[in-house]
């Protein structure tokens, strides 16, 4: 049995505020749906990572990569969200980057399960785990966002001791998956 978090949007109130109604990333549910974005891309746009979330239904949203998360999470909670590149060798696609960098969710390490199942229905080769891990904290003190960096887990902002175990939202609601 694997545990996931529901991670809301945690980031600045502006880029939330800007979400259009009925707008989200481009859904990737299986091969066909990566092929059709795919083929709406321009060689130049995929030498570029993109901006990723995996829905609540364990969905992958994609958008341009200087997109906002919250936007391409249409507002909505994400299962992870971060910064996705692809590579085509062999003949088939394949994710050869992929990072939870996403300061609106601040998603956990431990997200990278929802990563990989959304990655495997799509059909797209994928790393073992993220490329890049970026580590998210709350600051206890002063309640500012972290990142933690060479395990070093101090607060930027006012020297606080920041905890080793993921805190940005205390309200997060756990999943548990078999």
């Amino acid at each position: 049995m694997s545990v996931s978090h529901r991670y809301r949007y945690v980031g600045p109130a502006d880029p939330r505020a800007a979400v259009q109604p009925g707008y989200g990333g481009f859904r990737v549910r299986t091969a066909a749906d990566f092929a059709t974005w795919v083929a709406e891309r321009a060689a130049e746009e995929l030498a570029d990572p993109f901006t990723f979330v995996i829905d609540t239904d364990g969905v992958l949203l994609l958008a341009p990569r200087r997109s906002e998360h919250v936007a391409c999470a249409g507002g909505q909670p994400v299962l992870s969200a971060g910064e996705m590149s692809f590579q085509h060798a062999s003949g088939r696609w394949a994710v050869d980057g992929v990072s939870n960098q996403s300061t609106g969710y601040c998603p956990d390490t431990s997200s990278w399960p929802a990563v990989a199942q959304a990655l495997d229905r799509a059909g797209l080769r994928k790393p073992a785990g993220f490329t890049h891990e970026v580590v998210f904290r709350r600051c206890p003190e002063c309640q500012e966002h972290n990142i933690v960096r060479e395990e070093h887990y101090v607060c930027v902002f006012c020297d606080a001791d920041l905890p080793h175990d993921w805190n940005v939202d205390s309200t997060a609601a756990v999943l548990w998956a078999s």
